[in-house]
């Protein structure tokens, strides 16, 4: 009987097949939705902050520091509520009262301080010789870190920004909390209010064969790329590093 009570809570096929619907066409586009712009601010964010947190000046650097110490010690359940809850409740509201924009900005916070860890490990790692080389050849200290010194930089950490993407797509669970009105509902606020009104856990299980079918691909893409960069094969970013030509023999 235990056995039955066991299948019928988690794996109730007809439970599954009623949500499934809504899971793939609400669900899944809004879970990428969010996901995805949360990454893309997090990468563009990320990149300012690494570049601040490299800056030879303690002014510039201790704001980046402080940004980064905070949203990456904060659990992300608190920045999601402070940013989609806390700001609405406080009259700033740039979005309206459509949650998804606060749930993007909430998530994407959070990416950006790691994505800054992330940059400023991968630029670090760049020999010196590098910015030595382009400001030999007469660029000047930007023009040799956008072209020369943060290309290298990225290609360095393209499996660990692939891993933050995960991330970001797990962490786009947290937005149910805002209260997601109809056509912007996420895998879990979907599942969650299937199982809240079935008192069925089989919807949260279809729920989670979604994200496995999202991150188990990715995982593998991280592993590949890891797989590459260990083995001395790069994934080529389009921006070649400078190394000085070998010297001819003389005769």
């Amino acid at each position: 009987m235990a056995v039955h009570d066991f299948f019928h809570t988690f794996f109730d096929w007809s439970e599954i097949a009623g949500v499934l619907p809504s899971l793939l066409g609400e669900g899944l586009r809004n879970t990428l939705l969010i996901a995805v712009l949360a990454i893309l601010f997090g990468l563009s964010g990320g990149m300012l902050l690494a570049v601040l947190l490299l800056s030879r000046k303690r002014l510039v650097r201790l704001p980046a520091r402080i940004y980064v110490d905070v949203f990456r010690g904060l659990p992300a359940i608190v920045t999601v509520s402070l940013i989609g809850l806390g700001l609405p409740a406080a009259g700033i509201r740039p979005f309206g009262r459509s949650p998804l924009g606060y749930a993007v900005v909430a998530v994407g916070l959070i990416s950006a301080a790691y994505c800054a860890e992330i940059f400023r490990a991968g630029i670090q790692a760049v020999p010196a010789g590098q910015m030595q080389a382009g400001r030999s050849l007469g660029m000047s200290y930007l023009k040799t870190m956008r072209l020369v010194i943060v290309p290298q930089g990225v290609r360095n950490v393209l499996p660990a920004l692939t891993g933050q993407f995960i991330v970001d797509v797990k962490e786009s669970s947290l937005v149910y909390l805002l209260g997601l009105g109809a056509g912007q509902r996420e895998l879990y606020f979907i599942a969650q209010e299937r199982q809240a009104a079935s008192y069925n856990a089989s919807a949260l299980v279809a729920a989670g064969l979604c994200y496995l079918a999202i991150t188990i691909p990715l995982t593998y893409l991280v592993n590949w790329l890891d797989r590459r960069m260990r083995e001395g094969r790069p994934v080529r970013s389009g921006a070649e590093d400078l190394r000085p030509e070998p010297a001819l023999a003389e005769g």
